[in-house]
């Protein structure tokens, strides 16, 4: 077991290496750059003009962007593993572990909210379905966890930005409340978008417990708990629930990253200064520093997921032996 962890946290670091290449020279070849965006924001001539060329390649080459890609990636690299140095933004000259401090902490507090809540319903609706399969209810709880799969998340946050502002002129608070300085109210800002990212992001789970539970309930050894006159919430939860855990813990698995495709959404829509509001910033302006920057976070934060996943299944099971 513990050759099996060293194993697979080490192969996180291959696992990022190739993700990020792949990104920055992706991201370095597509036409048109920050420095595009520079000029014609600050640039003070028509472009095709001496002076706005002259005006370009002197911003190429302070920005290090005169460097071939496959160079530039490795000194960036290599800042980071010498000194955990990410670099700075090209569009604002902030160094991104600056922004990681006052931002990752915005996320991960959205994300454990998200998760929290997707975690709390997933189980509770995929044991309600398959006790009382067939019902009005398990019809209700189904037809539901369809329509979190097919609707967006952040159409759904618009939609409750929108109506609210319109017939009773209320919307969240703007400004970012620290949890330092107001923790209920920075509990109140989280809520709903938390409260969406939980949400509509655990249909499938939900779906997959009720699949999972059903085949369990239909074991001998459940119909041999009843006949000894044992409750069903001890049937339920002493014996059956057990054998639930492995797909629950795989919906979880899957759930948590997804979050953070849901978050560059829904920190823009609701205004939280968070690492995903800060990719799409970047996205838009062409920040290469900051996109792999923000990428690499967000990669190692899945595969961490993704390995304490896997090694989940051997705590809850002891019949899993990771070799």
């Amino acid at each position: 077991m513990r050759n099996y962890m060293i194993k697979r946290f080490v192969l996180i670091i291959p696992t990022l290496f190739i993700i990020t290449l792949v990104l920055f020279i992706a991201y370095r070849s597509v036409p048109g750059n920050v420095v595009d965006l520079l000029v014609q924001q600050h640039g003070t001539e028509l472009e095709g003009t001496p002076g706005t060329l002259e005006a370009r390649e002197e911003m190429i080459e302070l920005l290090g962007l005169d460097e071939p890609p496959h160079i530039a990636y490795f000194k960036w690299i290599w800042g980071i593993i010498s000194g955990g140095d990410f670099g700075e933004s090209l569009w604002t000259g902030v160094p991104m572990m600056e922004e990681f401090k006052r931002r990752i902490p915005v996320s991960f507090e959205l994300s454990i909210m998200g998760m929290f809540i997707g975690a709390l319903l997933q189980p509770m609706m995929g044991l309600y379905c398959a006790l009382r399969q067939d019902t009005i209810g398990d019809y209700a709880i189904r037809v539901w966890s369809v329509l979190t799969m097919a609707i967006p998340g952040f159409w759904i946050a618009t939609i409750i930005l929108t109506y609210p502002a319109i017939w009773w002129n209320w919307t969240p608070p703007i400004e970012y409340i620290p949890f330092t300085r107001d923790p209920l109210g920075n509990l109140a800002q989280f809520a709903l978008p938390s409260v969406i990212m939980g949400i509509f992001g655990g249909g499938g789970g939900v779906r997959m417990i009720r699949a999972y539970f059903l085949e369990v309930m239909r074991q001998d050894y459940i119909r041999t708990a009843y006949s000894k006159g044992l409750s069903e919430l001890v049937v339920v939860f002493r014996h059956g629930f057990r054998n639930v855990m492995i797909p629950f813990i795989s919906s979880i698995g899957a759930f948590l990253p997804s979050l953070i495709s849901s978050s560059v959404i829904v920190e823009q829509i609701f205004s939280l200064p968070g690492m995903g509001r800060y990719l799409l910033q970047a996205a838009t302006q062409r920040d290469y520093n900051v996109i792999c920057g923000a990428t690499l976070v967000f990669s190692l934060y899945t595969l961490v997921v993704i390995v304490v996943t896997d090694l989940a299944y051997a705590v809850v099971d002891p019949r899993i032996r990771y070799r």
